[in-house]
């Protein structure tokens, strides 16, 4: 696994150093992607113009509102979760994509860690992932609400709406209205969302781009090594490193996302 940082290195350097292929190794067949936001965001919000950016190269891409968007407030399970992205891929691959990846960004990176544990891509792109349910931290923030919801499914009350706790690092524990089923699905410990067990059951031959700015929430920054080191090893898998923030790392992680996948959909 390599790491490369972006700061004042030329992009045809970086391709070098990284090994990767001559300008004229082009893939077959369009790349497809599926783009993800972060907690509380949409596809209108921070990675909107990778999105676009990725599209106007001639990506096949889905910009999909996930259900923690502000605005879905976690409206159906991890499994339906899944069947959204499963059914954006088969629209991407109707459309002529060749290859196929995910990209997440924060919490659309630690979803997008559980979706490739259990279905077959060419390509998994991480982008500041955040939001570990498996942290022993996150749960001192909201294992009360995961025991009461618990408590609610076992009473038989567990298509009742309520409110229950979610944290952000950069904003503190809040509260989301949905089901205690749905809730569970998301926030328990062992569930979907534990970056550890994504981690562990990633296949060997998934390659991974973890793209780590340098300007990361403190948290992230200081469990950035610990969360590359999780990924299995693989010679294609990179943690890049732009001068970037939390929120700005989609857009300016651009030109490497092109180059990297590039070059895993022409190798592949």
């Amino acid at each position: 696994m390599t790491t490369i940082r972006n700061l004042t290195t030329p992009l045809f350097l970086i391709s070098l150093l990284a090994g990767g292929l001559p300008a004229q190794a082009q893939p077959a067949a369009p790349i497809g992607i599926v783009v993800m936001h972060g907690k509380g965001g949409g596809p209108n919000g921070l990675v909107k113009k990778l999105a676009d950016g990725l599209e106007s190269r001639g990506y096949r891409v889905a910009n999909l509102e996930m259900p923690w968007s502000r605005r879905r407030e976690y409206d159906t399970d991890v499994a339906g979760a899944e069947r959204e992205v499963d059914g954006a891929l088969a629209k991407l691959r109707s459309a002529g994509a060749g290859k196929l990846f995910v990209a997440g960004h924060s919490q659309g990176a630690v979803f997008a860690l559980h979706y490739a544990s259990k279905h077959a891509l060419d390509g998994l792109v991480i982008i500041a992932p955040g939001g570990n349910v498996g942290t022993h931290f996150y749960q001192q923030q909201v294992g009360a609400s995961v025991s009461r919801a618990r408590d609610l499914v076992a009473a038989g009350k567990g298509n009742e709406r309520g409110e229950f706790d979610e944290f952000e690092g950069s904003v503190g524990t809040t509260t989301v209205h949905t089901t205690a089923a749905i809730y569970i699905t998301w926030f328990d410990r062992d569930g979907a969302m534990n970056q550890w067990k994504s981690s562990a059951a990633l296949p060997a031959s998934l390659p991974v781009l973890h793209v780590a700015p340098t300007s990361d929430y403190p948290g992230l920054l200081r469990a950035k090594r610990e969360m590359f080191n999780a990924l299995p090893s693989n010679p294609q898998t990179k943690l890049y490193e732009p001068d970037a923030t939390h929120r700005s790392a989609p857009t300016v992680a651009l030109d490497e996302i092109v180059r990297w996948t590039g070059e895993i959909a022409a190798r592949k």
